[in-house]
Order: C-alpha cells, then sequence, then structure tokens
C-alpha cells in the first residue's frame, strides 16, 4: 500500500472534474485527479469504435460548453476548435416534405408549412431567449441553499435568494408568466399555446425528450427544452456545433490545461472508498489498496454511486441516505456510432448539402414522441424511435478514412433496464428507422457500437444511462440538486463536495459544475 498526500483529490477524470482541478490548480492547491478508465474525459471522449473510424462515444456535439471556462482554461491554445454547424437541424417526413433550419433560414422554412407560426416565431424565441438569459446568470452561480442554522448561517443564502428575486421581478408580467411555465408545464403544452403545425412543434420539442425518459407532454419537461437552449458556439447564442477531433478534443485540452498547472492525474485508477476519520472525508482508498490524503475530496461521480459504493453509511445522515437512494436517475436513451461507407440520400432532400452536417431528427410530431415513450414504457422500446443523427466528418474529415463517414445516432425511448440481450435488435432497428427515410443507409453501415443504458451505466458511470446524472425535474433542479440544502456543492460529509452533472446546473458538457464546485472548495480553504 502506498501513501500520497494532496490538497485535494477528485474522483473521477470526466470533464467537470477537470475543470475543477484546474481551478483548484490555478489558485495554488495541490490536486490529484483519479480516473478508473484509461483516458480522461468521463462521456466526452473519441475513441476509435471501428478500424479507422474514430467518433465522439457518448456526448456527441457542442453547444453548453461555458465560455467563461473555455476562456480561462485557454482551450484554443491548448488545441480547441470548434465548427459550426452549416445548418442546425433537418428533419425529413413520410409525406416527402423536410424541415431545414439554420441562421437566415428557419421562418422561411416554417411558413412552407404555417404563415402563422412563422409569423409568430421571431416573438416566441425572443421570449424564450429572456427566460434563457436567467438561467445562462446562473450557470456559474451556486443557487440559494436552503439550510439549518441562524440568521448568521442564513445571511449569505438571503442574499442569494435575493439576487435571483431581483432578476425575476426585474421581469416583466409576461416574462415571469414564460418563467413559470417553462419550470412548470410539459413542453408540448407550451408549443401546442404557440404553434399550429406540427413540424415546428416537433423540431422545438424533440429538446425536449433529449435525455428524458419522459413524453413532451410529461409536466416539467419545458425545462428540458429550456436547458438545451442556453448555449452558444464562437460567440452566437443557440448554435450548435462540432469538436473538431471529437468531444474528446475538449477534455484533452482540458487536461493540458490542468497538466501546466502541475494536476496529477492517475489513469487506470479506480476508487475503492472514501477515507472518513471522525466523520470527515480525509482522502481517496483505490482499489489496489493505495490511499491518497487530502483536505478535500471532490467527487465527480454520479450522487448515487458516490454514497452507494464509496461513502460509509456511518457517517451520512439517515435522512440524506435515504434521499439519495430515491434520487431518480434513468433515461431513454440508446446511442449509436456507426462507419458508412457513403452518405445518406434522403428521399426529401437527395443529394449533398448543407442539411447533411445538421442535426438529422427522424420524430415528426409530438403525439409521435409521446406514443415512443408509452410504447417503451410497456415494450422496453419503441417500435418508432425516435431517432437524431449526426455525421461530423461532414465537418471534419479526419474522422474516417477518405472518402467514407462516421455517424453518431442519439435514439430514443428504450426502458433504462432494457437487457443487454435486446441490444442488437433494438440496434437493428434505429439503423431500420434512418433507412426508411434514406434508402441504402443499412446497407452503407460496414460497422457500428452500440451502447443502451445500461452500456452507459457500466462504461461511464450513468445510472439508468442517465446523461444528465439525475433528471431534470422541478425536485432535482436548482437548489435541491441533488437534494435539499447541499446545492452549495458541500455534502454533509465534511470535506466531501460533488463537482459532476448531480450539482446544479445539470448535465450537458457544460463545465459549470465543476466551476462552480471549485469555488465551493476555495472559499472553505480560505475559511
Amino acid at each position: 500500500m502506498a501513501r500520497t498526500d494532496a490538497d485535494v483529490v477528485i474522483l473521477g477524470g470526466g470533464h467537470n472534474g477537470l475543470v475543477c482541478a484546474f481551478y483548484l490548480a490555478k489558485a495554488g492547491l495541490k490536486v490529484t485527479v483519479l480516473e478508473r478508465r484509461a483516458v480522461v474525459g468521463g462521456a466526452a471522449v473519441t475513441e476509435e469504435f471501428h478500424p479507422g473510424f474514430r467518433n465522439s462515444t457518448a456526448s456527441y456535439t457542442v453547444s453548453l460548453l461555458n465560455p467563461k471556462v473555455i476562456a480561462d482554461m485557454e482551450l484554443a491554445r491548448h488545441g480547441l476548435r470548434i465548427v459550426e454547424r452549416k445548418a442546425s437541424n433537418f428533419l425529413p417526413f413520410d409525406d416527402g416534405r423536410y424541415l431545414l433550419t439554420g441562421e437566415g433560414r428557419t421562418q422561411g422554412e416554417v411558413a412552407k408549412f404555417s404563415a402563422r407560426d412563422a409569423e409568430r416565431l421571431p416573438e416566441y424565441e425572443r421570449r424564450l431567449e429572456v427566460v434563457a438569459g436567467i438561467l445562462r446568470d446562473w450557470i456559474l452561480k451556486a443557487p440559494p441553499n436552503l439550510t439549518e442554522g441562524g440568521w448568521l448561517t442564513q445571511l449569505p443564502e438571503m442574499a442569494s435568494a435575493a439576487g435571483l428575486g431581483r432578476q425575476a421581478l426585474g421581469l416583466d408580467t409576461e416574462g415571469r408568466r414564460d418563467l413559470l411555465d417553462l419550470f412548470a408545464k410539459s413542453a408540448g403544452d407550451w408549443l401546442d399555446g404557440w404553434f399550429e403545425s406540427d413540424p415546428i412543434k416537433a423540431l422545438f420539442g424533440f429538446d425536449s425528450v433529449v435525455g428524458n425518459y419522459a413524453s413532451p407532454y410529461t409536466p416539467g419537461s419545458a425545462y428540458v427544452l429550456l436547458h438545451h437552449v442556453f448555449g452558444e458556439v464562437n460567440g452566437k447564442k443557440g448554435v450548435w456545433g462540432h469538436a473538431v477531433g471529437g468531444m474528446g478534443a475538449i477534455t484533452q485540452a482540458m487536461a493540458k490545461a490542468c497538466a501546466e498547472l502541475g494536476v496529477e492525474v492517475r489513469l487506470e485508477t479506480a476508487v475503492a472508498e472514501v477515507l472518513t476519520e471522525k466523520g470527515r472525508a480525509v482522502g481517496a482508498v483505490t482499489e489496489a489498496g493505495d490511499v491518497v490524503r487530502a483536505t478535500a475530496v471532490v467527487s465527480n461521480l454520479h450522487p448515487r454511486l458516490l454514497f452507494e459504493r464509496l461513502v460509509d453509511d456511518a457517517v451520512v445522515p439517515a435522512d440524506f441516505r435515504e434521499r439519495i437512494g430515491n434520487y431518480q436517475s434513468g433515461s431513454g436513451t440508446f446511442r449509436m456510432n456507426v462507419a458508412l461507407s457513403k452518405l445518406p440520400e434522403f428521399t426529401a432532400l437527395p443529394g449533398q448539402g448543407d442539411h447533411l452536417t445538421a442535426g438529422i431528427i427522424i420524430a415528426p410530431t409530438l403525439a409521435y414522441m409521446d406514443r415512443a415513450h408509452a410504447s417503451a414504457r410497456l415494450k422496453g422500446w419503441s417500435d418508432e424511435p425516435i431517432v437524431e443523427m449526426l455525421i461530423p466528418s461532414t465537418l471534419d474529415d479526419g474522422l474516417a478514412p477518405y472518402g467514407q463517414h462516421v455517424a453518431s445516432l442519439f435514439c430514443q425511448h428504450v426502458a433504462p433496464d432494457l437487457a443487454d440481450e435486446h441490444r442488437d435488435t433494438v440496434a437493428d432497428l434505429m439503423i431500420e428507422t434512418v433507412d426508411r427515410h434514406a434508402p441504402g443507409f443499412k446497407e452503407s453501415v460496414i460497422g457500428r457500437l452500440a451502447l443502451g443504458p445500461r452500456d452507459l451505466e457500466r462504461r461511464f458511470g450513468m445510472v439508468g444511462g442517465d446523461i444528465f446524472h439525475g433528471r431534470l425535474t422541478l425536485d432535482q433542479l436548482f437548489s435541491a440538486r441533488p437534494v435539499l440544502g447541499h446545492a452549495d456543492h458541500r455534502m454533509p460529509v465534511p470535506g466531501l463536495y460533488l463537482c459532476g452533472s448531480g450539482a446544479h446546473p445539470g448535465g450537458g458538457v457544460t463545465g459549470a459544475p465543476g466551476h462552480n464546485a471549485a469555488r465551493a472548495v476555495l472559499k472553505d480553504f480560505r475559511r
């Protein structure tokens, strides 16, 4: 057994763990990161999945990565380059029509289906942006943390709540109503109140089911829609892009930024236990039996994995333990990477073009998405699934051999506990679903990697395949993430902190939880 010492030990080298490590090391602390896999990055990695074909294995597109994190870590200097899609989204329909959106084209495309909806679109976008702007302001701030104690203890939290309250009060009545709607309503109800045509509602409604095992008519799904619109690429709000080299290019750049500051990253070092003494976290014990002692332990793991596997029950308050056990985590996600001999040819829009750089969404109506969820709950998967396909090699030719391509398929819905024995059946179904809109796609597939929810959990620690480390529902958001009273990243075990997507502001490749957790740790070190 070997022992080393650090100021801070971070469990998990995913992107939030690396962001947290960077800010702590920049402040002069000695930081050690322990990563179970042979590569840093967590779910934001690029790997070869078929000979000669590389792609982002899990997370697959860029928008939510916070601009402050990008600037502070100087990710561009460390090799990160993000290119914008030439079109935002492409929705082919069974009747031969299509919707192709993006800068300068969305309103005209919507007008093909409804002049009224095209006229209302700018106002919809304006009002959505007002609410997204408030969310954007709070991404890099800890939410008000409702804790026990006297007024001196509560004073900072009261000030934080007052600040948020002032922002909400700064909205006019219309804005406040929209804020309430987007946190409490279903996306379907929200969109039905705005638009009449199915294609435009499907375009926006898709965001509400991404990684969310729910119908677009499930209350609270409007927030999931909102969660996907607060990002930006290269200074353009709401735009999505591709990291050249895949999502692993982000975390490799982060690792270089950390290395410059002296952060020690140990790969293939699984953690067996959070070391506690007298009720306080004082380090970590690896599966090999090595000990890293530290003043603070910061976990990038899913909250349930942390407390159910690594922390001694005896040091955790019973109520907290019970609530973490009931913390809802489960996604309807089925993730695929496919190697293609050629680009697909869509019946609705033949030939090559900007639409092949877009997010290609096969989900024509909100009703279709609702049925997909209902069917998955009954059967385990939907016979008419929701599929989003990206072909990143149209923007980045280094991912595949010359003349060939890779595609990312992000598919819903399957049950979070989908049995491994059904993996190939579901994978075949996803490919056939694309093939119905792009005949010949199936024959062009020369290799594939299919990951169901259980695969995502085993490989990346996503409990129930949940890409957000816990559902984005009102009882698990903001001051209640992961549990009310611990939204400030400080866990109920002194010296233990949470920096992953199970903390505010939630999932997505944002870097925000890592940034915010580092602030909490540094504040405590100064004390």
